[in-house]
């Protein structure tokens, strides 16, 4: 269309009942181009942080495959990407000033035409999410170590997975999917990411106690060295120094040799998840004296190592203990109490909490999450939880 002159925008003005003494002298007319339509691009709106990150020249990337809600990684965070409508038409105004910018550029001209070059209803909200890990350790869980010798190792055809590949497949930034690597005990082969397979790591720890007995050396001073020595005709010396990294704590001594302290509750855990794994329910009473008599020499048993992995059944007569762990439930919220109210259906707290404490988002409480997906009751003087809705 034809320009506007300063007259049309004064008249236009006193039509809007506007007063002109309270707008910036300089107009921007906005004209659409013959081509105009729905923008080719996207707006996504950024929190500071994030806008810094790509400031410092540094990326964010989309990750998910096609049946996957998307998320967006910086190195460390993972973000669930929404579309959030607006009523308000959003217009792209290539070279667009914002007031300060024409407050400080007092000469220019007081008529700006522009071209708008596209628009949008819409733009890409973040939120900050739990990084979806759960499907990192199925990955693993498909082909785990099973040792050299296993006939499976040379005939598997499972895919096997490198840090390229866990970044591409895994909902999760870089540093959280290597903390979780670190924490599920997963060691590279040959390139690869593994997880040990769990008779296998028996199998391991076991050399390597039975070793500390025999030589009467102190639970808190194992050497390496000595270890790779006497363990090496037996198993690969990489898996010996991986057990004892995943069960021990790594230090140097003055002489600069590498010791490790044996890490008392994991290696319980570890000890009585074996003995529970070979039973469907066990008599608390007497699991408690075969798994104390099962860990080395110096190390005492307590049930609280056992926390997301075995589930006591005070009900019973006589109570019993049963293998629960929190890696085998679901990853949505929903889904994960659900699951828990068809296995038990009161909970109490202490109970229930090492089954839900992975589900908190940032900042949020155990006692949010229980307020939101179950109810409370009283039953015998004690507060217990049980489901919002029907349990089919």
């Amino acid at each position: 269309g034809a320009m506007r002159s300063r007259a049309e925008v004064d008249a236009t003005l006193k039509t809007a009942k506007l007063n002109p003494a309270e707008l910036l002298p300089v107009v921007h007319c906005l004209s659409f181009g013959p081509q105009t339509g729905p923008a080719e691009c996207c707006l996504l709106q950024l929190e500071p942080g994030l806008c810094a990150e790509l400031e410092a020249g540094r990326s964010l990337v989309i990750r998910g495959e096609k049946d996957e809600q998307v998320v967006l990684c910086s190195k460390d965070k993972t973000y669930e990407m929404k579309i959030a409508d607006t009523s308000n038409m959003l217009l792209f105004i290539p070279g667009c000033k914002t007031p300060e910018e024409l407050n400080a550029d007092q000469a220019s001209c007081n008529i700006i035409h522009s071209e708008i070059a596209g628009f949008s209803n819409s733009y890409w909200e973040l939120r900050r999410c739990r990084p979806k890990l759960k499907k990192l350790r199925k990955l693993l869980m498909e082909d785990p170590y099973e040792g050299p010798d296993s006939q499976k190792n040379k005939t598997s055809t499972f895919s096997k997975y490198t840090t390229e590949d866990l970044l591409s497949l895994i909902q999760a930034s870089e540093e959280e999917i290597l903390h979780h690597l670190h924490a599920i005990d997963a060691c590279k082969i040959e390139g690869y990411w593994r997880i040990i397979e769990f008779d296998y790591q028996m199998k391991l720890l076991n050399h390597v106690t039975q070793l500390i007995d025999s030589e009467s050396w102190s639970l808190s001073q194992v050497p390496l060295r000595t270890c790779l020595e006497e363990l090496g005709p037996l198993e690969p010396k990489e898996m010996i120094e991986h057990i004892l990294l995943s069960y021990g704590r790594k230090y140097l001594d003055d002489a600069g040799e590498v010791y490790f302290e044996m890490r008392e509750d994991k290696v319980c855990r570890a000890l009585g998840q074996m003995l529970l794994q070979n039973a469907v329910k066990f008599n608390l009473s007497d699991f408690q004296e075969v798994w104390q008599q099962s860990v080395p020499e110096g190390m005492t048993t307590r049930l609280d190592q056992l926390k997301g992995l075995a589930l006591v059944d005070k009900s019973s007569r006589p109570e019993t203990i049963f293998l629960l762990k929190v890696e085998d439930l679901p990853e949505g919220n929903q889904e994960r109490f659900n699951s828990l109210f068809s296995i038990r259906e009161k909970w109490t707290e202490v109970d229930i909490t090492p089954y839900i404490e992975d589900l908190c988002a940032e900042k949020q409480t155990v006692g949010a999450l229980l307020t939101k997906y179950a109810r409370s009751s009283m039953q015998n003087g004690v507060k217990v939880y049980n489901s919002r809705r029907q349990i089919s």
